[in-house]
């Protein structure tokens, strides 16, 4: 266990150690007295400085904006300094919080690792495993599949949220997670993959649509038309990115909660709209749409498993794992 672990029980508190040698001591000697945060001030840290957001940083936290912002200034006023350099583009850390950071990430492995070894000695304890999927995997691919494991597994939970593939990767390597449904087209050092899925989207349109008699649609193609989209989530943010390095002025026509949803939309004549290609498939008889291929590259994309290198998962992480891989769709893209 790290130097500085200290004011248990339950590793609530934990000392920032004194610096590993090589770390520049002048600006942040404030940091290196008797201070000390508690755990949950350190994944707040880690959390905002791997986001490069305070407000994305407190959602992956776990906290809101306001608590996490005053939990920051509490940090900063006890050392005396800043922590973050705060611009319009977000946050990043200082020379002291570069520092913070190094210790927060080896005192935040520990204690998950405590945690894990402790948890398997509790007979009949309720595990929880962390899971962080992309919209694809959240709503085409993983129902489905974790469904007769957890069925099989009475005592396990699985804490399922959505995010981002650059962000499921951060939190993985961070240890805020212990699996993660990615795209493989992100960096991905630091992690250990597995196939999952190959997710394709594709534009859907109503019958008669002009885009409807193509064979494939560039992204580009959309522009001006009437769009329907999503009203938040990983895969809107993934589609709004995309455009903004293009630069293309899309018009979202309305935005709405689920893939069904656009769906209903398209088919009804209000617009178009790109979901996953097995979300078309689901709905194309209900609804009447028509879809077609997004022909962009980064359209389709390898879905894979990912842990945290360099170590292997507990046993029940494992078993979910071997499930979630052996169910996976690995057609030819």
């Amino acid at each position: 266990m790290p130097r500085g672990i200290g004011r248990m029980p339950g590793l609530r508190n934990a000392e920032v150690p004194r610096p590993a040698s090589g770390w520049p001591e002048g600006s942040i000697s404030a940091i290196l007295g008797p201070m000390r945060f508690d755990l949950t001030d350190l994944r707040l840290f880690l959390a905002v400085a791997d986001a490069g957001s305070i407000t994305h940083g407190a959602e992956d936290a776990g906290l809101s904006l306001a608590a996490a912002s005053e939990r920051l200034r509490e940090m900063e006023a006890a050392a005396g300094l800043r922590l973050f350099d705060r611009g319009r583009r977000g946050v990043t850390p200082t020379e002291a919080g570069e520092a913070l950071l190094h210790h927060a990430r080896l005192i935040l492995g520990q204690a998950a690792r405590m945690r894990g070894e402790i948890g398997q000695l509790a007979a009949g304890a309720r595990t929880a495993i962390r899971m962080l999927a992309n919209t694809a995997a959240m709503t085409e691919f993983l129902p489905a599949r974790l469904a007769p494991w957890l069925a099989r597994h009475p005592r396990v939970d699985v804490a399922l949220k959505e995010r981002e593939s650059a962000d499921i990767a951060r939190a993985v390597i961070r240890g805020s997670a212990e699996i993660g449904v990615l795209s493989a087209a992100v960096d991905t050092a630091g992690l250990d993959l597995r196939p999952f899925a190959i997710d394709r989207l594709v534009v859907v349109a109503p019958r008669g649509h002009p885009l409807a008699a193509r064979r494939r649609v560039a992204f580009a193609d959309l522009a001006g038309e009437p769009l329907i989209t999503l009203s938040g989530g990983a895969l809107q943010d993934h589609l709004d990115a995309q455009a903004a390095k293009l630069g293309l002025r899309l018009r979202p026509r309305i935005r709405v909660r689920g893939l069904g949803d656009i769906c209903l939309m398209a088919g009804a004549g209000v617009g178009v709209g790109i979901v996953p290609e097995t979300a078309a498939r689901r709905a194309r008889r209900a609804t009447g749409i028509v879809a077609v291929r997004l022909g962009d590259d980064w359209a389709t994309r390898r879905l894979s498993l990912c842990t945290r290198a360099g170590g292997a998962p507990p046993p029940v992480v494992q078993s979910l794992l071997d499930q979630l891989e052996d169910r996976a769709d690995l057609g030819a893209a």
